[in-house]
């Protein structure tokens, strides 16, 4: 049996622990916002120290520099979205209720628009990001929807393609999608805006563009 001594530590040990993690979650709260704001150069050290309300020398206990930090948040960003949308397309009644699916994702998007402009603007100045992105978010998705349409096709609900082809489509109709609500789309668009364009998306990606031949 433990004594009181023992308990009295265990709990201070996952006290710490507990502490470590939630200080670590803020600073990699504090740099999402003023990545998105001012930008990974724009951005100091000092900056996120106050905006995670910690000491300079604490970000240097968790990351090794200002670049990891940026790496972290976008990986780990991507991988939480990515994995959501196929968890959601893997639970989907009907192969053909992409629609549905596309729509409460660009629904979501919304919520993530710094995770998004950090992104698609930091990536093309940090080479390590490209890779990091590459390697752990990008391949790793692909391959699970790809096998995902591969299913489709072998029940014959999608014509015969290369899967892989096809995965890469959606995901790069998705990623566009999401960045549209800054892009495309006029900002802070309707929930109906952005549910046609939704619906769009997801009838060119399962018809086409091209009219249907009358026999």
């Amino acid at each position: 049996m433990q004594s009181f001594r023992q308990q009295l530590s265990a709990e201070a040990i996952n006290n710490s622990s507990f502490q470590e993690d939630d200080t670590r979650t803020r600073i990699l709260q504090a740099a999402l916002r003023l990545f998105a704001a001012k930008g990974y150069e724009g951005t100091t050290t000092k900056d996120l120290a106050s905006a995670a309300n910690v000491a300079e020398g604490t970000i240097f206990r968790h990351f090794a520099n200002k670049k990891a930090i940026l790496i972290e948040v976008a990986t780990s960003g991507w991988i939480d979205i990515l994995t959501d949308l196929l968890t959601e397309l893997s639970e989907m009644g009907s192969y053909k209720a992409v629609a549905q699916v596309m729509r409460r994702r660009m629904m979501r998007l919304q919520d993530n628009s710094d995770l998004l402009r950090v992104c698609f603007i930091e990536a093309q100045y940090h080479r390590e990001l490209r890779e990091r992105i590459q390697s752990e978010v990008i391949a790793k998705m692909t391959d699970v929807a790809e096998a995902f349409f591969q299913t489709a096709m072998d029940k014959g609900i999608y014509r015969p393609m290369n899967p892989k082809i096809v995965a890469q489509v959606f995901l790069g109709m998705f990623a566009i999608a999401g960045f549209s609500n800054d892009t495309i789309m006029e900002p802070k668009a309707s929930p109906k805006a952005l549910q046609e364009m939704a619906e769009g998306i997801a009838d060119i990606f399962l018809n086409g563009v091209l009219a249907q031949e009358k026999e």
